[in-house]
C-alpha cells in the first residue's frame, strides 16, 4: 500500500509537468526567441541525430515498400502493354492474309484473263489435306458437288496445270495430281507444237514428270509444255487448249526415236493452297 504522501508527491509532480508543457506550448507560439528558443534548439540538436539514424535504419523498409509499390505498377502496365501488343499482332495477322488473298486472287484473274478460262466457269477452292506417296498423289479441296464439281474436271493454281477431280462429296473433293500414277494429260510444246503426253515420272517424284513424244520433232531444255486440248483414243484431253504444264529440263538422246524428255511442273505440287477448278469444260460434266 502507497502511503499518502507518496500519492500526493507524485500528484504535485504530475501538476507540475502539465503546467511546464502548457508554458513550453504558449511560449512555442510566441517565436523562436529567448530562453525557451534556445531550449527548443537545444533539444533540436540532441533529436535530429537521433532522427536521422531513425531515418537511415528505416530506409530499407521504405524502400521495400517503393519496390512492391513499383513492382506492382510495373505489372499492371506490362499486363497493358501486352494485351496491345496481342491485339495489335492478330490486326497485323489479318491484314497480312486479307493482303496475300487479294494478291492470289488478283494473280487468279490475271491467269484467266491471260488464259481465256472465264468462260469454263473456274471456281476457286483451298486446299486443306495433301497424300502424297511414291505412287498415289492427291489433294482434297473445300469445294463438292454442291458447288457444281464433278469428276474429271481440270484443276490448276496461279502457275499452272494441278490435275482433275477423282472424288465429289457435296461439300469437298479429291483432286488426283498430274504426278500420280494414274494420271496422262495430252500435251505440246508451244514451240514446234511437238505432240505428246505428259505422265508421272518412275518414281512418282512430286518435282518431275516425263513428256512422251507420239510423233517426231526436236525438243530444247527450256521448251514450255501445254495442254494440247484434243482427244486422244488412250488419253481424252478434258482440258482447254493452252493450259500450262511444266518446262523441259533434261533431254536424252535429241532428235532419236529413244529421246526421253522431263519436264518441271510450273505448279509446285508439293505446296498447294488455293486452286482453281474449271467446271465447264467439254466432256468433263457428268
Amino acid at each position: 500500500m502507497y502511503d499518502s504522501k507518496t500519492v500526493r508527491r507524485r500528484r504535485v509532480v504530475l501538476g507540475l509537468l502539465v503546467a511546464c508543457s502548457l508554458i513550453l506550448l504558449t511560449a512555442s507560439f510566441g517565436g523562436d526567441g529567448g530562453a525557451v528558443g534556445s531550449v527548443q534548439r537545444g533539444f533540436s540538436e540532441v533529436l535530429n541525430p537521433v532522427q536521422e539514424g531513425a531515418s537511415r535504419a528505416l530506409k530499407p523498409v521504405r524502400d521495400l515498400f517503393a519496390w512492391f509499390g513499383d513492382t506492382f505498377t510495373a505489372k499492371g502496365k506490362l499486363a497493358d502493354v501486352t494485351a496491345e501488343r496481342d491485339q495489335l499482332r492478330q490486326e497485323v495477322l489479318k491484314s497480312q492474309d486479307a493482303q496475300s488473298e487479294n494478291e492470289l486472287l488478283r494473280r487468279q484473274l490475271n491467269l484467266n484473263q491471260s488464259l481465256g478460262i472465264g468462260a469454263y466457269g473456274p471456281v476457286g477452292a483451298r486446299v486443306f489435306a495433301q497424300s502424297s506417296t511414291v505412287w498415289y498423289a492427291t489433294v482434297k479441296i473445300d469445294k463438292g458437288s454442291s458447288d457444281g464439281l464433278r469428276d474429271g474436271m481440270p484443276v490448276l493454281d496461279e502457275n499452272g496445270l494441278v490435275g482433275t477431280v477423282s472424288q465429289t462429296t457435296r461439300s469437298a473433293s479429291v483432286v488426283t495430281l498430274i504426278t500420280d500414277h494414274t494420271s496422262g494429260v495430252s500435251g505440246r510444246t508451244i514451240v514446234g507444237r511437238v505432240p505428246g503426253i505428259v505422265l508421272p515420272s518412275s518414281a512418282g517424284n512430286p518435282g518431275s514428270l516425263t513428256f512422251s513424244l507420239t510423233g517426231g520433232g526436236r525438243i530444247a531444255v527450256g521448251d514450255r509444255v501445254v495442254t494440247r486440248g484434243t482427244i486422244e483414243s488412250k488419253y481424252p484431253s478434258l482440258f482447254p487448249e493452252g493450259l500450262p504444264i511444266g518446262t523441259v529440263t533434261t533431254v536424252d538422246n535429241p532428235g532419236s526415236d529413244t529421246q526421253e524428255v522431263k519436264l518441271r511442273p510450273f505448279a509446285d505440287l508439293r505446296r498447294l493452297d488455293e486452286v482453281q477448278v474449271l467446271t465447264k469444260v467439254p466432256g468433263a460434266e457428268s
